[in-house]
């Protein structure tokens, strides 16, 4: 059965990302595959890849073909790099220790580039920002205000809700004093007033008196003047 070191497609529409795989040469490319061993997305800056070495060595020497990208794939991580080293060590060139540190400072040295290259995107990055916003401004701190930080400690303070409630119990026993004095002054309204009918009382007696002496002084006048008619005759 030939055997196929290849990627099949994965995430969304215009967002894809691909997983390495071992896979029958005739299933189709999203299929069934034989062994999954790794991953790699095209869509970071640099590209992110993952892949089990061990693995991929081990098909490669059991005759498993890359396509073109998973060649690429594997060169780029050491793997085919890999596989020439044991070649060597098969053919008695170099021991397995000295094939072991050659990959080892090959991957070291593979690192640093990366590195390096995630490091020039990010300031390209930055760049790009500064030529679209314009230069970035450092933070301005806030200015302290001493006066509020001072009166926020106060009304903070375990002290200041007892002041508070005592001067809110004395504004409510001024009220309640003040609701006090304000029926006195009603009670003292309607003495005041039964005061005038009284006096209204007593005007109407004077003018009953006063027509009655009136009524006397009438008749006395009356009863002398036949009197003097008769010593006039």
């Amino acid at each position: 059965m030939p055997v196929k070191i290849r990627l099949t497609r994965q995430g969304r529409k215009k967002r894809p990302y691909y997983h390495i795989v071992i896979a029958d040469a005739r299933a189709p490319r999203d299929g069934k595959f034989i062994e999954r061993i790794g991953m790699y997305n095209p869509m970071t800056k640099p590209a992110t890849i993952e892949i089990d070495r061990a693995k991929a060595f081990e098909w490669l020497e059991k005759g498993a073909q890359p396509t073109n990208t998973a060649r690429a794939i594997l060169r780029f991580t050491g793997v085919m790099y890999m596989k020439h080293l044991q070649r060597g060590v098969t053919k008695g060139a170099h021991t397995q220790e000295q094939a072991d540190a050659k990959l080892e400072s090959w991957l070291a040295e593979k690192q640093t580039k990366i590195d390096a290259g995630k490091a020039e995107t990010a300031q390209e990055l930055i760049d790009f920002r500064k030529i679209v916003d314009g230069e970035v401004k450092a933070p301005v701190a806030p200015k302290r205000d001493e006066q509020a930080e001072a009166a926020f400690r106060e009304e903070s303070s375990p002290e200041a809700p007892a002041e508070k409630v005592e001067e809110a119990a004395a504004e409510v026993e001024k009220a309640a004093a003040e609701v006090e004095e304000a029926p006195a002054k009603v009670e003292e309204a309607p003495a005041e007033a039964e005061e005038a009918p009284a006096e209204a009382e007593e005007a109407p007696a004077e003018v009953e008196e006063a027509p009655a002496e009136n009524v006397e002084e009438a008749a006395v006048v009356e009863a002398e003047t036949p009197t003097e008619t008769k010593d006039a005759e």
